[in-house]
């Protein structure tokens, strides 16, 4: 799968896990948009569209790391929080590089499934 914040691809580690799948599963064929809003300084949020399965576990994030919350909702962090989330994957980017492409505003987020 292939992640573009605004127009800039970012390299992304997936995890394997029954998420990642579903989440490849709604990217496939026009892939998935996400409209994504600044949260607490440290993060962007944006809502799926649909539940995915999820298996929550108290994390301390750090920058790049990319999570579903409450089994709807796309968290992509530059910052750091503590709080219960599924693991979806982590942004191969610095945190100046992370921190630039969140900190800005408001994102949107792309998520593709194959060659496209």
């Amino acid at each position: 799968m292939k992640l573009f914040i605004n127009d800039s691809e970012v390299p992304v580690t997936w995890e394997k896990n029954d998420s990642v799948n579903a989440l490849r599963a709604l990217a496939h064929g026009d892939g998935l948009t996400v409209s994504m809003s600044m949260y607490g300084g440290f993060e962007q949020v944006g809502p799926i569209g649909q539940r995915l399965p999820r298996s929550d576990r108290q994390t301390t994030t750090q920058s790049g790391d990319i999570v579903l919350y409450s089994g709807d909702q796309i968290v992509v962090f530059y910052g750091s929080n503590t709080w219960a989330y599924t693991r979806l994957g982590h942004a191969d980017l610095s945190p100046e590089e992370m921190t630039d492409l969140l900190a800005n505003g408001d994102v949107t987020l792309r998520i593709l499934e194959g060659e496209k």
